[in-house]
């Protein structure tokens, strides 16, 4: 026996509609098994309203839920997790399509519309994804809209219109909400299995590795200072040291990390600034060198670089005062800390172990020999270049002696691997250089083609003192960046001719890429960026209080004085059943009002229209076209709300009338009154 659907077609396409649109944001991160599980629930939905199959029976559902779960363990790994559970969630919100039977059942599906929407924002914050969404809430609601119009009052127009005024409505105490409503922990906080890290630095660096950053246009982190801007030679932004050396690779070691920083002494002018970085994984954060902070989910570590207590899993603002001059660790190190900074494998790079040894006995002193490793790299015929030749075993021989090409991480790492040699303690430092002011917020851009690599060489009496061995080779990268420094050999962005920062030149684009940055950073830091700390200072500063109780009752109030009046407005009275026939009644009782010829109190149309025929004869002809109209919309055969065809029509008769009525009262008209 077939069965009859009892779900409107016009609610159908508005729900199908409405799912293609709730989860559009969701698809590029989901197997392509789920687009086409939709596509087939859409296509036998649809066949279910032309009666042409039937609803799915218990065991054909049992199996579904099955073959669900599977297919969520399949792609995750996992049942349990975040990814999973939005996954999971995602495929009931399709299936549910095919056990609609009524009116009942489409409100559910709209209901978990408004949770898929929520969980978009689980993986991605972004301004875009704000504003589409905002779209989707429309569509959801205007589906609810449509799904209570009947078929005669099929409109999908005016659901839009409606559900456009209810959000409207919402705005306001939305608003209030935002700000008042105690501020508790995101969402989207929770730490996403599925969610990668962003293109970034990792725990080990090979030369090639630095380079492959320098070609990606990805926004590493801003940066904004309370005072002004230090020089783009100044800006070192340390993330990790790296401390083994394994032959090929340097590797950050939790020996160097682990425990409570030596002792310091904070030197020169302090330097406050605000840094916000992307979701990286990493638990490294980005500072100027002599960096503290107050914020508790940031620590020191022993190498003297700050450190998150957790991943970084979202995009993370932080406040930070740094000590550029600052002397790190002048006392002795302690047995570990030694072996560990001037370990190296044993039958790599003989040439360069020679060469330091030769160095020791020209230079007994440490400060003196690094002097002279940075006079080197100036003086000889280095070349700074992100296409450097591929390196054999013996990797910084091959580059010190034979091809003298190379970036950052080939300096860095080889002159490290020198004063280890000479038994100076020695590490790389990673991190990013310099970066481009945003003049729109006063703000810092950092890009990981601002990536580099520099060294930190602990000398007696002096501590840890950093010294960059890529300066003396190309300046024009410290002190102006790595387009700079790459102009002549076009190399800054090759591969990635999308990338916007490689079109900085063309002025009208980079003025764009600049202001939508800047949008997109005051969104981070404004409204993303609104959590307990900012609410608990606009509080002061607007209500004078951080009372809970005191707050709670300016909430109550606030709330009321923006539900009140909207409510008063809504509830009106009359405006809840007037419709167009209505207004376009009442407009011409109170045009005919000027002629003393308006409706009587409980006069029908048709009674109103013989009289107004008597007064006014000359106008009987758009009389008659008007009421007729009229008399058909109000009262004919499955009368309701008029569609926007009907109301142009009854406008069009109404507005002929009123041009064709006279100014004064007719003759007709005082004897029929008389």
């Amino acid at each position: 026996m077939t069965v009859h659907a009892l779900i409107p077609r016009n609610s159908l396409a508005w729900l199908l509609t409405a799912q293609i649109v709730v989860l559009l944001p969701q698809l590029p991160r989901l197997p392509i098994w789920v687009a086409a599980l939709w596509l087939g629930c859409a296509l036998w939905r649809v066949q279910i309203q032309r009666m042409r199959w039937r609803y799915p029976g218990t065991l054909f559902k049992a199996a579904a839920i099955g073959l669900t779960v599977l297919g969520v363990f399949t792609s995750q790994g996992t049942l349990i997790g975040l990814d999973a559970a939005v996954l999971l969630l995602l495929l009931l919100f399709m299936l549910k399509l095919l056990e609609m039977r009524n009116p009942r059942d489409a409100m559910v599906v709209i209901y978990l519309g408004f949770f898929i929407v929520a969980t978009a924002f689980l993986f991605d914050q972004s301004i875009l994804l704000a504003l589409y969404q905002c779209f989707s809430l429309l569509v959801l609601v205007a589906a609810l809209v449509g799904l209570h119009q009947t078929p005669g009052r099929n409109d999908p127009a005016r659901a839009f219109k409606t559900g456009a005024v209810l959000l409207v409505q919402a705005i306001p105490l939305m608003l209030v909400l935002f700000l008042l409503f105690p501020r508790i922990g995101p969402l989207w906080s929770v730490n996403a299995p599925g969610q990668s890290a962003a293109t970034g630095l990792a725990e080990s660096m090979a030369p090639a590795d630095i380079a492959n950053l320098a070609r990606s246009g990805e926004l590493a982190f801003r940066a904004s200072f309370t005072d002004d801007i230090p020089p783009h030679s100044e800006l070192y932004w340390r993330a990790l040291t790296l401390s083994r050396f394994d032959g090929r690779r340097w590797s950050h070691s939790s020996l160097a990390s682990g425990g409570s920083p030596g002792d310091w002494t904070p030197q020169g002018e302090a330097l406050e600034y605000q840094v916000m970085t992307r979701a990286t994984q990493q638990p490294w954060v980005f500072s100027l060198r002599g960096a503290t902070t107050e914020d508790d989910a940031l620590v020191l570590t022993r190498d003297f670089m700050l450190q998150s207590k957790r991943p970084i899993s979202q995009t993370t603002t932080y406040t930070a005062i740094s000590y550029p001059d600052s002397v790190l660790q002048a006392e002795e190190l302690d047995p570990l800390q030694w072996r560990l900074y001037t370990g190296l494998p044993e039958d790599v790079d003989p040439r360069s172990r020679a060469w330091a040894a030769e160095l020791r006995r020209q230079y007994p002193d440490d400060g003196d020999l690094l002097q002279a490793l940075l006079r080197h790299f100036n003086r000889e015929p280095f070349h700074y270049t992100l296409r450097p030749p591929t390196l054999g075993q013996h990797s910084n021989d091959e580059f010190l002696f034979d091809s003298q090409r190379g970036f950052c991480a080939h300096f860095a790492g080889a002159m490290t691997f020198v004063l280890r040699a000479a038994g100076i303690p020695a590490r790389v430092v990673a991190g990013y250089q310099g970066g481009e002011l945003n003049p729109r917020g006063n703000y810092v851009l950092v890009h990981q083609f601002d990536a580099h690599a520099w060294v930190e060489a602990w000398l007696p009496g002096q501590g840890w003192v950093s010294v960059d061995p890529t300066f003396q080779v190309a300046p024009e990268r410290i002190e102006r960046g790595l387009q700079a420094a790459m102009q002549g050999e076009g190399s800054f962005l090759e591969d990635s001719l999308m990338a916007s920062a490689r079109y900085r030149n063309i002025n009208w684009v980079n003025a764009l890429r600049l202001g939508w940055d800047d949008l997109n950073y005051q969104w981070q830091l404004r409204v993303l960026g609104f959590e307990s700390e900012r609410q608990m200072a606009f509080f002061q500063r607007w209500l004078g209080t951080t009372d809970w109780q005191r707050v709670g009752v300016i909430l109550l109030l606030a709330a009321a004085a923006v539900m009140i009046p909207l409510a008063l407005w809504t509830l009106r009275p009359g405006r809840q059943h007037r419709d167009s026939r209505q207004r376009a009644w009442q407009r011409l009782d109170r045009r005919l009002a000027r002629l003393h010829l308006r409706a009587l109190r409980g006069e029908g149309p048709r009674v109103w229209q013989a009289r107004l025929a008597i007064a006014l004869p000359a106008q009987r002809e758009v009389l008659a076209a008007f009421f007729d109209e009229y008399v058909q919309q109000m009262y004919g055969l499955g009368a309701a709300r008029p569609n926007r065809q009907q109301q142009a029509k009854l406008n069009r008769h109404l507005a002929l009338l009123l041009r064709q009525l006279p100014r004064k009262r007719p003759a007709s008209a005082s004897v029929l009154l008389e």
